[in-house]
């Protein structure tokens, strides 16, 4: 039996995107957070909390999107044709956060709030494309003799427009337990009480998305629904649920890591639901990560660099996080 090179560069795609979504989650969830808490104090301390490891957060966006080019080059090109306008806009707000994120450090005092509102106005910018994007990609791609077919506004329907917005609430979610584990005192408190709210208002987000999916897409439903798949896949709603009340549990003051741990493992659930709807798809509804897959011989060479690579991030990322273990005090802070 050979080696499933398509196989294991799905593998490596779907591990980086995974990997995206839980570490710049939450620092592009602070963002989102930002206009609720007023206190100049609090936003330093919140920003603070992420400065030392925010940008090599995006190092797993960059590998996920050149693995993609690399291994399922027709993937590539059809997904970023009929996405262009969304993923411009999302790296249009990175680019704005992250100029903002250093800039609202040296400003003076008249020029911090503008600073302020573009890092918050660039968080929800990037979050609400990121969903966006991946509304329409389970949406589907129109492909016509090997190149997207569709117009250059399919991707904007009810559906993705709610992925967005279900985002935003996913991301306040990691951007607050994140600050419950890394802050304390009236900072703390404030995260809790709006994460309470944020955890509801995700378990109705998930609700929503796991019924509008299969009622939209026939395949989708035969997938979860039929037997014996219901039976095998009916843990992955019930541990929601499960995750969902054991979260509010735990959100309380003195709480640290378990809120985090915990919306960390609930974005996992929702992630694992994705990949059960979509599998094998490549380029729903149609096109397999075999059918999208490059010549053996290049997804052969580029998976040894895949290899020496990965380890490498996961290093220095775990060794910064070390690093910069701890709580952050007011006042502190990597700048």
């Amino acid at each position: 039996m050979g080696i499933d090179l398509p196989l294991i560069w799905a593998v490596i795609i779907g591990f980086a995107l995974m990997m995206y979504v839980i570490m710049d989650g939450f620092d592009l969830g602070i963002g989102v957070l930002f206009p609720f808490v007023r206190d100049r104090g609090d936003r330093d301390t919140m920003v603070n909390t992420v400065a030392p490891v925010w940008d090599g957060n995006e190092t797993w966006l960059v590998l996920g999107g050149a693995a993609l080019l690399a291994a399922f080059p027709l993937a590539y090109s059809v997904v970023l044709s009929a996405l262009y306008l969304p993923l411009v806009l999302m790296l249009a707000g990175l680019i704005w956060r992250g100029v903002a994120f250093e800039f609202r450090f040296k400003a003076d005092e008249a020029h911090r709030p503008f600073w302020d509102k573009a890092f918050a106005w660039g968080s929800y910018i990037a979050t609400f494309f990121q969903g966006v994007a991946l509304g329409a990609f389970i949406n589907g791609f129109a492909v016509v003799g090997g190149a997207y077919g569709g117009g250059s506004l399919d991707w904007l329907h009810p559906f993705s427009v709610f992925t967005g917005l279900g985002l935003l609430v996913a991301y306040a979610l990691l951007g607050s337990t994140w600050l419950i584990m890394k802050t304390d005192g009236n900072l703390q408190r404030r995260m809790i009480q709006i994460a309470r709210l944020v955890t509801l208002a995700l378990f109705g987000v998930i609700g929503i998305v796991s019924l509008w999916t299969p009622l939209k897409h026939p395949a989708i439903a035969a997938r979860w629904f039929s037997l014996p798949n219901i039976l095998f896949f009916a843990p992955v709603p019930l541990l929601v649920l499960a995750v969902t009340v054991l979260l509010l549990k735990v959100l309380r003051p003195g709480g640290h890591a378990a809120p985090f741990l915990l919306a960390l493992f609930l974005l996992f659930l929702g992630y694992s639901g994705l990949a059960i709807s979509l599998w094998p798809h490549l380029i729903p509804p149609s096109i397999t990560i075999w059918d999208a897959a490059g010549p053996p011989q290049a997804l052969g060479f580029t998976l040894v660099g895949a290899l020496f690579i990965i380890p490498f991030i996961l290093a220095y990322t775990a060794w910064a996080y070390y690093v910069f273990r701890g709580k952050v005090n007011a006042g502190e802070g990597y700048h």
